[in-house]
């Protein structure tokens, strides 16, 4: 954690909403994508990211600096999309948002059918992920997608290093057999 980082936080704690807003300014937009790849909707996902950021703001005196502040936001952003998706049983499926994958329209030089491939691709990847439990999805989500490290999504999920890999590799050998099955079903149509 920088020093800048350190002295934000400190004045967060003595109650500066000044602080709190430029300390948040560079993760809320990593804490939307999460709540987004979790929760599917972009209304509840910028909820859930709102909601979040407020306990944050509400519990940052409980912030111990074990972790850093990041793994921390990061961990409630997770946690209050899981508890709104267990009060909201039809919200099981999780998505991944389009403009975290989907980065072929800003390519030059694509040709029409380039880019239509590619769109079609990206919807069969996203497709495979949504087949997977919530747990490998969340996994997958936060290592492949917004490409925290081991330790972090072992931190935000709050679970053992072994248990995060063990998620992860389960999690890519479901995603490459539904994908495979997905192939498969297309050649026979």
């Amino acid at each position: 954690m920088d020093l800048n980082e350190n002295k934000l936080i400190k004045k967060c704690i003595e109650g500066d909403i000044d602080a709190f807003e430029i300390l948040i300014d560079k993760y809320k937009q990593t804490a939307y994508n999460i709540a987004l790849g979790i929760v599917k909707n972009p209304d509840d996902a910028m909820d859930m990211s709102q909601e979040a950021l407020i306990k944050v703001y509400r519990y940052i005196k409980n912030f111990n600096q074990k972790s850093s502040f990041s793994t921390w936001l990061y961990r409630i952003v997770m946690n209050t999309c899981l508890d709104y998706i267990k009060k909201n049983e039809k919200n099981k499926i999780v998505p991944i948002n389009e403009e975290i994958i989907n980065n072929e329209d800003s390519c030059m030089g694509s040709n029409p059918e380039q880019i239509l491939d590619k769109k079609i691709e990206t919807q069969q990847i996203r497709d495979a992920i949504d087949k997977l439990s919530p747990i490998q999805k969340n996994a997958i989500i936060l290592r492949d997608i917004q490409g925290f490290s081991y330790e972090e999504i072992a931190n935000i999920t709050e679970c053992s290093l072994g248990t995060v890999k063990s998620r992860i590799k389960r999690g890519r050998e479901n995603l490459k057999m539904i994908l495979k099955e997905s192939m498969k079903e297309e050649n026979v149509i």
